[in-house]
């Protein structure tokens, strides 16, 4: 997926429609000159809804669109006959957006499941008509209810992405290198920090037509949980990740350190971020020989399990898929 084309945050306006207005009319026919109200109620205005798609990826194709508005319903008629409602403007999002509430910022709806509906703005409820005022002392009222005003509101929608495994690490890490390899994804990729500005999705192959989706996530710096660089817009992404797979190069001067730092900013955005399955990839392995090889390993912690990569040269990419499917298999093994 281009990365110009992946969106996962906009702000837009929802303005559901006008309820329809009651009608005040009296039965009058050929036979009948006096008749009683018979005025039907108006159609509910529509709503604007957001649902679930498995097959939109991106917010893009509503960056663009920042009004929304739904049509107002029809007017009760005669006979007792109810207003048509107002046609819902229904917005498909990809599984994991979350709608907000553009003010106060709070979380109001989150869709995991295709075809999942909410209701971002309802509608204006339809008037009543006058059949509903009649009564022994009134039995001819000539008044209805006018429709309910819709309403008009802001909102805010955010992607976070499905996917099995999200790559984590400080920019430069080799994460849109690895995800280049293992997947069809073209991430760009250069020798400077913040290559990576929007995330990037991957379908991992493995054995036997088995598959996984990897997350290339932009790089974390210290101080991302308090939103420094691109902060929050890449730890919410995270969250929805089942497994988490940390990236730190050979030649950093303290892997250990380096990745206590990585795991610091996660925790201090949202603890239960340690909660995930983890794995320690050890990148640019291909310059190291065995002997640094085992010095480094001496220097690891005992958790999470750690493997030794080199996407240039393959070295450990078959193991790390492995482990990765053995973790994500663990609690339900095929």
């Amino acid at each position: 997926m281009a990365s110009e084309n992946f969106v996962d945050y906009v702000k837009i306006c929802c303005r559901s429609g006008k309820g329809g207005a009651g009608s005040t009319h009296l039965h009058r026919d050929k036979r009948t000159a006096k008749g009683g109200p018979d005025g039907g109620d108006g159609g509910r205005g529509g709503h604007v809804i957001i649902r679930g798609s498995r097959h939109v990826w991106t917010l893009l194709h509503l960056k663009y669109r920042k009004h929304v508005i739904a049509e107002p319903g029809n007017p009760g008629g005669a006979s007792l006959k109810t207003g048509a409602q107002g046609k819902d403007e229904v917005l498909e999002v990809p599984l994991g957006t979350i709608a907000k509430n553009a003010e106060t910022g709070e979380v109001e709806h989150e869709i995991t499941e295709d075809g999942e509906e909410y209701i971002l703005v309802p509608g204006g409820r339809g008037g009543l008509g006058n059949d509903h005022f009649k009564s022994s002392t009134n039995q001819t009222p000539r008044y209805a209810q006018p429709g309910e005003s819709g309403l008009e509101e802001w909102k805010i929608l955010e992607l976070k992405l499905l996917a099995d495994v999200g790559l984590v690490g400080f920019p430069n890490a080799g994460k849109s290198t690895l995800l280049s390899v293992v997947s069809a994804a073209k991430p760009e990729i250069a020798n400077y920090p913040f290559t990576t500005l929007r995330p990037n999705l991957g379908m991992v192959s493995y054995r036997d037509d088995r598959s996984f989706v990897m997350a290339d996530i932009p790089g974390i710096i210290e101080g991302a949980h308090e939103g420094k660089g691109l902060g929050h817009r890449f730890l919410r992404h995270i969250e929805r990740n089942a497994l988490l797979l940390f990236m730190v190069p050979a030649d950093a001067d303290d892997i250990e350190k380096e990745y206590g730092i990585l795991l610091n900013e996660l925790e201090q955005y949202n603890p239960e971020m340690l909660l995930k399955q983890r794995i320690l990839a050890i990148t640019k392995s291909d310059m190291l020989d065995e002997e640094l090889t085992a010095a480094i390993r001496e220097t690891l912690p005992e958790q999470p399990p750690h493997v030794f990569i080199s996407s240039v040269s393959g070295k450990g990419i078959q193991e790390l898929k492995d482990l990765i499917w053995k973790l994500l298999n663990q609690e339900n093994p095929d």
